[in-house]
This record gives C-alpha cells, structure tokens and sequence, in this order.
C-alpha cells in the first residue's frame, strides 16, 4: 500500500458502515466471439453493423438463448417470456452462490433489492425466487426498474441506506439483465447498430451486512458513502422507447460528451467532503459503458493507465451487462481485494441522465 495515500481508518472512523460480504456473478451457456454474434446478425442489422462491432471493445458475449432461436421470436410477449424463464434461473443462481459465499443462509435475508431493465414481470423476479430459496415470508422486497446501466452501483448505495438503519440486518442486491432479449432487429438506428454490438447478459448478487453482523477478515469493504446525480436536460439521452414490440433503444452519442461534462466535477467535489482526492483512490469500479465511456472516464479523472484494467476486461469477455456489469468489475476486485485500509470508488451512470457514485474501504 502507498504511504502516500490515507488509510480508511483517516478517513472514517463510522462505526456504523455496512459490509460487502459477497458477490457472485452467473451467465447463461450460449458463450459466443464476437464475431460469430456479429456474422449471425449482419443479414438483419446491415454493412453499418460491422464498423460499430468492430469498435465495441467487445470481445465475447453470453447469450440468453440460442443463437438460433432468435429470429423465431414473433414479438415482445414471446421474448418476456423467455426473459422470465432465464432471468428466474440466473437469479437463483446468482443468489445462492452470493450466499454460500458469505456464509449465510436465504432465511438470513431481511430485505432483497432487485433491478432488471431488460424484462417485465408482476410479480416481480425476486418475489417469485424468494420462496423457492427459503427466504422468510416477512422479507423486505424493493424493486427496482428504469435506472439501467447505473442500477448496479445504485443498488449498492441503497442497501448502505437501508444498513445503516438495521445494522443488524442482511441485504441482497439482485441484478438480472438479458439484453439480447430487447435487439430490435428491424431496427437500423445507429442507437440500435451500438446496442446490437455492445450489450451482452447475465446476473449479479451482492451480499453486504450491517455493521453489527459485520464478518472480521480482509478482503471484504466496507460501503463509506454515497452520492446520485440527475444532470439537467437529458431525459432523453438514454432509455427506452416501449410500444408494443417491446423496448426500443434510445442511445445518444452525447453520453461521453456528459461524462467529460459533469463527472470529473461531481467526483472531486464528493472526495473533497472527505478530504480526499482522486489520487487517493486505489481502485476503481468503473460501469464499463463502452470505449468512448470508459476514456472520457479515464481523461476526466486523470486516472492512470492501468486504473481501469477490470473495466475493460469485464466489457470485452462478457460486453456491456447493464445493471450487472459494475457487480461483474466488483466482483473482481472482491477476488483479487486491494490492500488492506486502502479506498475504492464504484462509478455508473445510466437513464436520467444520471450518476451513482460510491465511496468503498478495504
């Protein structure tokens, strides 16, 4: 560890900080190279789809079905249907894994945060999972729908809400994406072209405890602060457009441009509450959003070479996961843990336009 960096300890003596305990990140089988994603979809998507494909930083995807099976889909009632039968078993997946590794139990759980923007289900995923797990009947169930790519990071600041409330309590964060689901195949907007490029599927769980049930042992951070962010006029830079062939893409080539804009900014002003600096960060969790994303990230933030290493090794072996791709970059870091006393930063933005921002000490 730098001896130039402050240690949690000089940063925060808040006795009172929720625990990452564990993660666990599940995908379906139908692992594909890009390229044979990109071959199985030229015909539909045209030439254009190749030049972005070939920029995405993509190298492989999971899918949710088949490749195959997706031009047989009729319709958006056909896909949510598929969306529910996977997203239920990568969920379950998901969370039983995240449990196993923290050394609880699903009727350890008092409260499950879920958030998906790929599907819609009433009930929704997690009250259909929650009895088949062995949760119990009074367990807390918040969903969570429209915030999208920035869903992970936000999951994690709200369990830190919640915990610092019950610091005797467990929390679940399940994030279940199957954006393969949402390709829009008649659709040749450039917005669509990236998506179609980018996008890939799988689910995420995050386990973190109060601190009265905090676990001793490295490796596992504690959640120090949060910070959201709504920037003005730019509802419309991100989202979907729902008609009844499901969700169509809504994409602006500005998001980089609002990144450069806002983000730097925002950053510094919430490190500087702490006395901190960007400097001071060891390790970045960073949404990987996409190349042209990730290095107005990197130039904001002055950031160096290597600090986004997990970021674009995350995008390129499983693509843009949306709510579940900053959990897939924790997730690394949770097994592969900095040193001890050192701080991290989980950053992700998403529809709103809007940023989660989120303090972590190892």
């Amino acid at each position: 560890m730098s001896s130039e960096r402050p240690t949690i300890s000089q940063v925060s003596d808040d006795n009172r900080a929720p625990v990452i305990t564990a993660t666990a990140v599940e995908f379906p089988p139908h692992r594909h190279a890009q390229d044979e994603v990109v071959a199985a979809l030229v015909d539909a998507a045209g030439e254009d789809f190749l030049r972005f494909a070939a920029s995405s930083g993509v190298g492989y995807r999971q899918l949710a079905l088949p490749m195959d099976r997706y031009p047989q889909l009729t319709g958006f009632t056909e896909a949510n249907a598929a969306y529910l039968e996977v997203a239920l078993e990568l969920g379950d997946r998901a969370i039983r894994s995240a449990l196993d590794a923290a050394g609880l139990t699903p009727a350890d759980v008092d409260i499950v945060f879920s958030t998906t923007v790929t599907g819609a289900a009433v009930p929704t995923v997690e009250a259909r999972l929650a009895a088949e797990l062995g949760m119990r009947p009074d367990v807390k169930r918040v969903p969570l729908f429209g915030l999208g790519c920035v869903a992970g990071a936000a999951g994690v600041a709200r369990m830190n809400d919640y915990l610092r409330a019950y610091p005797d309590h467990v929390a679940v964060l399940l994030a279940v994406e199957l954006c393969s689901l949402t390709i829009q195949r008649d659709d040749h907007s450039i917005a669509n072209l990236v998506a179609t490029s980018l996008f890939g599927d799988g689910a995420a769980a995050v386990v973190a405890v109060g601190a009265q049930r905090a676990p001793a042992g490295r490796g596992r951070p504690r959640v120090l602060a949060s910070r959201s962010r709504l920037y003005p006029d730019t509802t419309e830079m991100m989202g979907w457009q729902i008609g009844s062939d499901g969700f169509r893409i809504v994409l602006s080539a500005d998001v980089p441009t609002v990144a450069d804009k806002y983000l730097g900014e925002d950053v510094r002003l919430f490190l500087s509450e702490f006395g901190l600096t960007t400097t001071d960060i060891a390790t970045w969790v960073c949404h990987p959003g996409g190349p042209k994303v990730i290095e107005a990230v990197e130039s904001v933030l002055d950031l160096p070479d290597d600090a986004l290493d997990r970021t674009r090794a995350s995008l390129w072996e499983n693509g843009n996961l949306s709510s579940v791709s900053v959990l897939d970059v924790l997730a690394a870091n949770l097994a592969d843990p900095p040193d001890e006393g050192e701080l991290g930063m989980m950053i992700a933005m998403g529809p709103g336009f809007c940023s989660e921002l989120v303090l972590l000490g190892w």
